[in-house]
């Protein structure tokens, strides 16, 4: 199998904004950057924001049986480390977009999430599974 780092851009209309969440609340280390657009370290991962005057966003679709926004993306990260974050979050007061909770509970794909939303409207799940080697476990 490849291995690589995944990298995901979306664009802003309000950089320092962003720059607030990613940098300061996530504690996102900022990597290069210019006066129009940012690159964070995402857990290991490449994520690009880029200023723009305007942006459309799209009515969001939902799953129907889970209600989890179809475009979101996240991470998946060890258990404890998903606690702290989740415990961080309700301390400093962080609005869930959907609240911590289990998912697939007995099931293979069994794990905790809870999503977040950027400013600009961005869903982003942190999940964690009990047994990490369930991550591309079938049924």
């Amino acid at each position: 199998m490849l291995n690589g780092r995944f990298h995901l851009a979306f664009a802003t209309t309000d950089l320092r904004r962003t720059k607030a969440f990613y940098g300061g609340l996530l504690g996102c280390a900022e990597g290069r950057s210019s006066d129009t657009w940012v690159d964070y370290d995402f857990f290991g991962h490449q994520l690009t924001v880029q200023q723009v005057p305007m942006t459309t966003r799209t009515a969001r679709t939902y799953n129907p049986q889970s209600h989890v926004p179809s475009d979101h993306w996240g991470i998946v990260l060890e258990l404890a480390d998903w606690r702290k974050l989740r415990d961080k979050w309700k301390k400093v007061g962080l609005p869930f977009f959907i609240e911590p909770h289990l998912v697939m509970k007995g099931q293979p794909g069994e794990q905790h999430s809870f999503f977040i939303e950027d400013p600009d409207g961005h869903a982003i799940e942190f999940k964690a599974f009990e047994n990490p080697a369930n991550l591309f476990k079938k049924g």
